[in-house]
């Protein structure tokens, strides 16, 4: 029995840029399917770029580009580009042998992924600035509320409460009231003195009234 020795091979399938875009896992299913009638191992299948047609194809402007990396059998490569001719989904193709292709080679952005990769980072860049702005945004309306609740609170001045309104308005020196009872005991002493020295003046005093004699008692003494 025959050993068939199998090859890896490039592919380069071009597509309607319209179909890929609207359903590419059709688009990709035909390119399998073309393949496996051919006995082929897919290593990998990718776009490669969607450009404009130097001329229209089956009125076609623009194309989509699939880089596949495929081993094969050699003898089956023709009937596999016949198998293109027929298909309704593939346009062209274009296969080369790659032998001497290393993993890492094939394993290269392709110019599709390099915009795809841009595109995110710019997308990512421009979302990180939306945020920073919002962020900054909201801190000077934070601010700005805080100033004003600030200006607010020294306009309207310290709020005193009703039991600390009476106490803070009364003198802290005002001196202590006085009764009644006071009052005349105050007065009481003046009136004496009054008196005293009223008495002073007449010239009389108690010592200088002479003691009048008990005739009362001499007179008993007789009738005894």
């Amino acid at each position: 029995m025959e050993t068939v020795v199998k090859r890896t091979y490039e592919g380069l399938f071009l597509v309607d840029s319209g179909e890929a875009a609207a359903d590419w896992k059709q688009v990709t299913g035909a390119i399998e399917k073309i393949l496996s009638r051919s006995e082929c191992e897919v290593i990998s299948l990718r776009k490669w770029d969607d450009r404009r047609l130097a001329y229209d194809i089956n009125k076609k402007s623009r194309g989509t580009y699939i880089l596949v990396y495929f081993d094969c059998d050699p003898d089956r490569i023709g009937s596999m580009e016949r198998d293109v001719q027929l298909s309704e989904k593939v346009i062209r193709v274009l296969i080369l042998r790659t032998d001497r292709m290393t993993a890492e080679m094939m394993d290269k952005p392709t110019p599709a992924m390099v915009v795809s990769a841009a595109a995110e980072a710019r997308a990512a860049a421009a979302e990180a600035k939306a945020a920073e702005v919002a962020a900054a945004a909201e801190a000077k309306a934070a601010e700005a509320k805080a100033a004003e609740a600030e200006a607010a609170e020294v306009e309207a001045g310290p709020e005193e409460s009703e039991d600390t309104k009476p106490e803070d308005t009364k003198p802290e020196d005002t001196p202590p009231e006085e009764s009644d009872d006071v009052k005349a005991e105050d007065s009481s002493p003046e009136t004496s003195a009054d008196e005293a020295a009223g008495d002073s003046e007449s010239g009389e005093s108690v010592d200088s009234v002479e003691p009048v004699e008990p005739e009362a008692a001499e007179e008993s003494d007789d009738k005894e």
